[in-house]
């Protein structure tokens, strides 16, 4: 699990506004029940996001919302957009853009000239700060803390003809990740930033297309899967059908984060042409031919690391036991707010299997490590269990910098890897020994061998964009 604890330096800063990790599903397909259709695809995105949902449809004319704070049967529990139309656009919020109040819901929308404008947005802009103060001092007042009403401000006041032209103009001047899926009464755009930070893919309904940030949605609805969305792609979909433009602008290196197939997509989707589960596996076989050890059997942290602890037993020899069970019932830790929150969830949601650990060395696997308080808490119940040797094995590299595109490691005074030595996180994690996948391995494994399409800021610093106004003062 991305393993989030308590700051290992008290001191440390609180998180910082324009963070978004979230998801992402857009609908035109006029004669289907587009309400309906976009609420179970956005179940299927569940993962991306716990803290708040939204859903809108439109008719053309009207436009039908609901957001509200929680689960997606929380969020629309009293009620749902009913009212039939031939487009829809829904989110599920992950607050680590602004803080976590209803008016950060999305989508956001507005009235203008145009007609109305709706927008559901993934990513994280590394200029937002900038771009807002010069939009409040031009007059524009904002009802949100997100960067996703930035864009949407420069979208509606872009002095551009056409739609199309509005979003090309305004995009030129936002620096960072964004996978945007905007709805009008006539139209659905889906646009991904240059770099192709974030995931969006298209489908097709007997009706219409479907765009969503994960293939797993479109399987959720019957949709067909047609390809990804590239990087600096606008796709519209409107009555004549569905056709692309270019964004434009000077070329610039692709820039997918590798995090998606370590941690935050869901194995059963495919992403820009890869297997999540399969890139995981990969994962492990190759944790498992860096780091080689006498022991009884390989256990997953489970979900996300039961992918990479198959690969790591079939490429190990050693067989693969359930060591811990997970509550279904409890969310993703990682994506819960509060501190006290992910511990008392981490306490309710995994539970050991004794009769598997007993008298055994067991070597335990999981995704990656952030702080690791959450990871120590796991190591000592295995040994409660009677584990007579525990050996931590993470398949990806040590997290060292902060993340400005989407993913919440706000400060390297929070990340266990950049203040302490691997001998050191083994110790405080109580763990026999510590295994962290290459970098090189880890390209491999997402069959990016030659470091050509990955942003693997966090593992290595060597960050796509400016980062400057992202920290601040606060990394130095």
């Amino acid at each position: 699990m991305f393993d989030r604890g308590k700051p290992l330096d008290p001191g440390s800063a609180q998180p910082r506004r324009w963070r978004e990790e979230c998801g992402l599903v857009g609908l035109f397909a006029p004669g289907e029940p587009v309400a309906d259709l976009a609420y179970l695809a956005l179940f299927a995105l569940q993962h991306r996001g716990q803290e708040g949902a939204g859903l809108a449809v439109t008719n053309g004319l009207d436009l039908d919302a609901v957001k509200a704070p929680g689960l997606m049967s929380e969020a629309f529990r009293e009620r749902r957009p009913n009212a039939p139309g031939h487009a829809a656009l829904g989110h599920v919020r992950y607050s680590t853009s602004g803080a976590n109040i209803y008016s950060n819901l999305q989508p956001v929308f507005a009235y203008h000239s145009g007609g109305f404008l709706c927008l559901a947005h993934n990513g994280n802009l590394a200029n937002a700060r900038a771009l807002r103060a010069g939009l409040e001092q031009s007059g524009t007042i904002f009802q949100t803390s997100t960067d996703s009403e930035v864009m949407l401000n420069l979208i509606a006041r872009s002095p551009a003809e056409t739609l199309e032209d509005k979003i090309t103009d305004s995009l030129t001047r936002v620096e960072g990740a964004f996978s945007l899926v905007l709805m009008t009464g006539r139209s659905l755009v889906g646009v991904r930033d240059p770099r192709g930070f974030r995931p969006l893919c298209l489908g097709a309904l007997k009706g219409g297309y479907v765009l969503a940030s994960e293939s797993c949605a479109l399987d959720a609805i019957g949709a067909d899967f047609i390809r990804d969305v590239a990087p600096g792609e606008m796709v519209v979909i409107d009555q004549g059908g569905l056709r692309s433009r270019p964004l434009g602008g000077p070329p610039v290196r692709r820039s997918a984060c590798v995090f998606e197939y370590v941690y935050f997509a869901r194995p059963d989707s495919v992403l820009d042409g890869l297997s999540v589960w399969q890139a995981r596996y990969d994962m492990g076989r190759r944790l498992a031919r860096e780091f080689q050890v006498e022991a009884d059997l390989v256990a997953p942290v489970p979900d996300t690391g039961i992918s990479a602890a198959l690969g790591f037993s079939a490429e190990s020899g050693l067989p693969y036991r359930e060591g811990l069970i997970k509550n279904r019932y409890v969310g993703r830790t990682f994506i819960l707010p509060d501190q006290t929150q992910r511990q008392v969830a981490v306490d309710m949601k995994l539970n050991t299997v004794r009769s598997n650990l007993l008298g055994r060395r067991v070597v335990l696997v999981d995704d990656s490590l952030v702080r690791g308080t959450t990871s120590a808490q796991l190591i000592a119940r295995l040994r409660r269990a009677g584990a007579r040797e525990v050996h931590f094995c993470l398949s990806s590299p040590p997290i060292t910098h902060p993340c400005c595109y989407g993913v919440e490691t706000t400060s390297r005074r929070e990340l266990a890897a950049a203040n302490m030595s691997v001998e050191e996180i083994r110790a405080f994690l109580g763990a026999d020994s510590l295994h962290y996948l290459s970098r090189a391995g880890l390209l491999e494994a997402v069959d990016d061998p030659g470091d050509e399409r990955m942003c693997t800021a966090c593992f290595s610093g060597e960050y796509p964009t400016s980062i400057n106004e992202a920290f601040g003062d606060e990394e130095g």
